[in-house]
């Protein structure tokens, strides 16, 4: 062979590897970033359960912007936006759903059979409908449980420890808050053991809500739901600092923003569990064979000034047991 046809052969070798190997040796294909969707029912993009959820992938080695990316829709407390919103990021086809709050879970639901689904901020799936079971959720949904059902005992022994006098607690949520519903029945269960009269008003509309609110009396608490629906949380909290009512919230969102007290789940938290979710799904998991969760993380805050404005003195043995507390 002669000289030039080897110097021909050489030259269409290497051509051929260049093409074979555009990025050097052993390159691949970069891989798109995984695309969540996110509901949730609050007032700002990024709420705390969201932050959680940012950080738990994060930590999981999913960098945002190079590995996942987050499709924010947020209803501001508009219940009638949650059908809408659903269907809207299901349109955008996301490798995972992440929702906050029941209504928002169950739009979600509601929405898509086939994108996996994960949630927070549910006070009780079963009773809202949502899984079949917490150890079979089925279809394709699960999440992470606040178990605010469950943890209603508990908020009860905390409002008669700052409060040992009350002897009526109003119970006020959006009719169509199931969680909210099994909530009341429980807390009406057991109210003679706390000493209390439970007043339950379930609402439709502002108009229902204020109707109910005027029938406050001195003397009487109020047990905020968790869902933002309405707002309703908002205004319990607007009638603690400007009417004085005390009123024992969900979680320590709330108290940072001047409730008296609280008893639940860690949102932050609750968003970090429920990465761990989220990762498995997106690693090929199925959400139905994936258990729902309680939270992890449960915790006592109060907050003293609400406390001073209110007149009431916080019982050093229940000050010693909060985790979170606002001087």
């Amino acid at each position: 062979m002669s000289p030039t046809i080897l110097k021909i052969s050489a030259l269409l070798m290497l051509l051929v590897l260049f093409v074979a190997e555009p990025s050097g040796t052993g390159a691949q294909t970069a891989r798109r970033a995984y695309r969540i969707g996110v509901l949730h029912p609050a007032f700002v993009r990024v709420i705390p359960s969201v932050q959680g959820l940012k950080d738990g992938l994060q930590a999981a080695g999913l960098e945002e912007g190079r590995d996942v990316s987050f499709d924010v829709r947020f209803t501001r407390g508009k219940s009638e936006a949650a059908d809408r919103e659903a269907a809207e990021i299901v349109a955008t086809r996301p490798d995972v759903i992440f929702t906050v709050a029941e209504e928002l879970a169950v739009a979600a639901r509601k929405a898509t059979s086939t994108i996996p689904i994960v949630f927070v901020d549910v006070g009780d799936p079963v009773a809202a409908g949502i899984v079949a079971s917490v150890s079979r959720p089925g279809r394709n949904i699960t999440g992470v449980s606040s178990l605010l059902a469950d943890l209603v005992p508990k908020r009860l022994e905390v409002l008669k420890s700052l409060l040992p006098t009350a002897r009526r607690v109003w119970l006020v949520y959006h009719a169509d808050d199931r969680s909210s519903s099994a909530v009341a029945r429980i807390t009406a269960g057991m109210g003679p053991r706390f000493k209390l009269d439970v007043v339950d008003r379930a609402v439709h509309t502002h108009e229902e809500l204020a109707t109910h609110l005027r029938g406050l009396k001195a003397g009487d608490v109020l047990l905020a739901p968790m869902t933002t629906t309405l707002n309703i949380p908002g205004i319990i909290l607007d009638l603690q600092l400007m009417n004085r009512v005390p009123a024992i919230f969900p979680n320590a969102f709330w108290v940072d923003g001047g409730g008296l007290a609280s008893y639940g789940a860690d949102m932050t938290g609750e968003g970090r569990q429920a990465a761990r979710l989220v990762e498995k799904i997106l690693r090929g998991a199925r959400p139905e064979d994936l258990p729902v969760e309680g939270a992890n993380k449960i915790e006592l805050a109060i907050n003293l000034k609400a406390a001073r404005s209110l007149n009431i003195t916080v019982p050093n043995e229940l000050l010693l047991r909060a985790e979170h507390v606002v001087e």
